[in-house]
């Protein structure tokens, strides 16, 4: 089981020390950590972070011993009894101010509401149409506000296991069933027509659970809102094995069902995988019956 988030914030917390003034030696300083002062199961931590990118800090916290299911989408969680250890081996003290604010500066935050979980923050995804954006990837068992939510992929898996999975000439990639919302759609029925036009299924609104959602921030126009928005992720489970699935338009082409290592083959290199393959194998609700 994951261990909830532990939110990084310019909230109140034990008194952290002065930020410290680097020399020209140390100036390349990019890792920094704050002092363990956010409380969470019967402990302080602290937060690590990178301000320069996430390959760098992903190398720092193997190279320390951090567990990757400690990162948080823009940053580790660090138990108070490891602090000293990783300021030792290079990671930079300040404020969590500071490191907030560093995160800000160099594009990296990943922002969520209380509940969520931050899973990536992936900057400059191209798409098949030359358009570009920056994507968070966000875990939360909410719906989004239907305001923001311009597109919705629903990720189904039948009753031995299998998972829908759809071409896209036009993306030209495999994903799972979605797609644009039309005017005056809800989200879940915008989730259920597309699931019926690209595989045949008819999903019951009521199957059809929030898993998570990917916010858009536009570097150029493109088929999301010119201000942005969300694609609202879903999942629903059949109780029982599924027939042959059939696509009614030219957007989503060959569907088929899938074992969770086939689905990996076929989607494990898209942008928006880390979302989706927790829920690969791991879909308990939203099923419904024929």
């Amino acid at each position: 089981m994951r261990r909830s988030a532990v939110r990084l914030s310019t909230g109140q917390g034990a008194q952290a020390p002065p930020l410290v003034r680097l020399n020209a030696s140390v100036s390349r300083v990019t890792i920094w950590i704050d002092p363990p002062a956010w409380p969470a199961h019967g402990r302080l931590w602290s937060h690590l972070v990178s301000d320069v990118g996430y390959d760098e800090l992903h190398a720092f916290a193997e190279r320390v011993g951090v567990p990757r299911r400690g990162f948080e989408g823009d940053h580790y969680d660090v138990p108070e009894e490891r602090y000293a250890a990783i300021v030792a081996a290079g990671a930079q003290e300040t404020t969590s101010r500071d490191l907030l604010a560093r995160l800000q500066g160099a594009g990296l935050r990943l922002r969520r509401m209380k509940g969520e979980t931050g899973v990536a923050r992936i900057r400059g995804v191209r798409f098949a149409d030359g358009s570009v954006a920056d994507v968070d990837l966000v875990r939360s068992g909410r719906w989004a506000p239907e305001q923001w939510v311009f597109a919705v992929m629903a990720v189904l898996r039948d009753g031995q296991g299998r998972y829908a999975a759809v071409y896209s000439p036009r993306r030209e990639e495999w994903s799972v069933p979605g797609g644009k919302r039309e005017t005056g759609e809800t989200v879940a029925e915008c989730a259920q027509r597309e699931v019926r036009e690209e595989t045949g299924l008819e999903v019951p609104l009521s199957a059809l659970e929030p898993w998570g959602y990917e916010r858009f921030t536009p570097r150029t126009a493109g088929r999301w809102p010119p201000g942005g928005g969300v694609l609202q992720v879903l999942n629903a489970t059949l109780p029982t094995a599924a027939g042959t699935l059939v696509a009614a338009e030219p957007d989503a082409v060959d569907p088929r069902w899938v074992t969770p290592a086939e689905f990996e083959d076929l989607a494990g290199r898209q942008f928006w995988w880390p979302l989706v393959a927790p829920a690969v194998g791991d879909l308990t609700r939203g099923s419904w019956g024929h």
